[in-house]
C-alpha cells in the first residue's frame, strides 16, 4: 500500500465525521488530466484514509483556524487579469496560484472569492471576467482554478454548488503543492492527487536547531528535480506522522532520514545520512531513478521475449 495509507487506530469515528460534515468531493477539486498508478484510487477513499490518520486534533482539517483570523480586509483585491498574456504571466509567476474565472465582475461568488483571497495572503490570487481569458482556459461557467508549478497540474472548483469563502480556502489548502510540501492531514490530499510518481520524503525534527540549514539544502536539491520528484517534508513532532516512520522502519535516533517511494509499484528505499547535503540527496535520487529505469527496461525485455514465444 502507499506510504500515506498506513494509519493508527486513533479516533477514527471523529475523522469520518469530519469527512462527512466538512469535506465534500467538490472541495478536493477536479483533476484536469488523467492520474496514473495508484493515484487511481477514489477520491472518497483518499479522504477517508486521511481523516483516519492518528493523532491529529479533533478540529477538522481545513477549519478556519488554519487559514487566518477570519477578518477580511475589504481594500485588498485579487490581481485583475484582463488579457491572456497577463493571465499566463501571473500563472507562471509562483509555485501555486489561484485564479477565479467569472462571468460577471459583481456577484456573490466574486465577493466570496475576494474574501478567500484575503484570508490566504501567501498564495497569489488572480481574477478575470475577460471573455478572451475565459475562452483561452476553456471556462464556460464560474470556476476557481488552482495552478501548481511543481507537477504542472491544476485543480478546478466548480462554483455551481453552494460554495463560500471557507470552502474555497479548504480547496486551496487541500490542493496546494510546493517545491517542498510539508505533509499533514490537509496537504495529504494534494500529495495523493499529484501526477508525479516519485515521492521523496525528508523525515526530520522541525524543532532541531539544524532544521533551517537542512531545509535550505533540501530545497536546493528539489530545484534539480522539478516535474520529476515530489519533495515532501515529514515533521516527526506531528503525531499523525508517526505512521510514516513506522512504514519506512525509521527510528528517531536515525533522523534525519530520506525515503523514496515509487507509487505505481510501491518500490522504496531509505537513506539515513549523518547529515544532509545537496550532493547526498542528489546521489540518492539518481540511484533510485536509475534503478527504476533498469527495472522498466528489464520488464520490457522480458515482455518482448514472452511475445516471441
Amino acid at each position: 500500500m502507499p506510504w500515506w495509507q498506513c494509519w493508527t487506530d486513533s479516533r477514527p469515528q471523529q475523522r469520518l465525521t469530519c469527512l462527512l460534515l466538512r469535506v465534500g468531493p467538490e472541495q478536493g477539486g477536479v483533476a484536469r488530466r488523467k492520474q496514473v498508478g495508484t493515484m487511481g484510487t477514489s477520491v472518497f477513499l483518499r479522504l477517508f484514509v486521511i481523516l483516519l490518520i492518528g493523532g491529529t486534533p479533533v478540529r477538522c482539517a481545513g477549519d478556519s483556524g488554519s487559514a487566518g483570523d477570519g477578518t477580511a480586509n475589504p481594500t485588498k483585491k485579487p490581481i485583475l487579469l484582463n488579457n491572456t498574456a497577463d493571465a499566463e504571466a501571473f500563472i507562471s509567476g509562483a509555485e501555486v496560484v489561484v485564479v477565479g474565472f467569472f462571468q460577471e465582475p459583481e456577484s456573490s461568488e466574486v465577493s466570496q472569492f475576494r474574501l478567500a483571497a484575503d484570508r490566504i495572503p501567501e498564495v497569489p490570487f488572480g481574477l478575470s471576467t475577460s471573455p478572451e481569458v475565459l475562452s483561452h482556459y476553456g471556462v464556460v461557467a464560474n470556476t476557481v482554478k488552482l495552478f501548481r508549478m511543481i507537477d504542472n497540474d491544476q485543480r478546478d472548483l466548480d462554483l455551481n454548488n453552494d460554495i463560500d469563502a471557507e470552502k474555497m480556502i479548504r480547496f486551496v489548502r487541500m490542493n496546494e503543492l510546493r517545491l517542498v510540501t510539508e505533509y499533514n492531514p490537509v496537504t495529504a490530499i494534494g500529495v495523493m492527487h499529484s501526477s508525479l510518481q516519485f515521492n521523496l520524503l525528508l523525515i526530520t525534527d522541525k524543532m532541531s536547531p539544524k532544521h533551517p540549514e537542512r531545509m535550505r539544502k533540501y530545497r536546493a536539491a528539489a530545484e534539480l528535480y522539478k516535474g520529476k520528484i515530489l519533495f515532501i517534508l515529514i515533521d516527526i513532532n506531528l503525531k499523525s506522522n508517526e505512521h510514516v516512520m513506522s512504514f519506512f522502519k525509521v527510528k528517531k535516533s536515525q533522523l534525519p532520514a530520506l525515503a523514496m517511494f515509487h507509487t505505481p509499484d510501491e518500490e522504496q528505499d531509505v537513506l539515513t545520512p549523518e547529515e544532509l547535503s545537496v550532493e547526498r540527496v542528489q546521489d540518492f535520487c539518481n540511484r533510485f531513478l536509475q534503478r527504476m529505469q533498469k527495472k522498466k527496461e528489464d520488464e520490457l525485455e522480458e515482455k518482448a521475449l514472452n511475445d516471441e514465444l
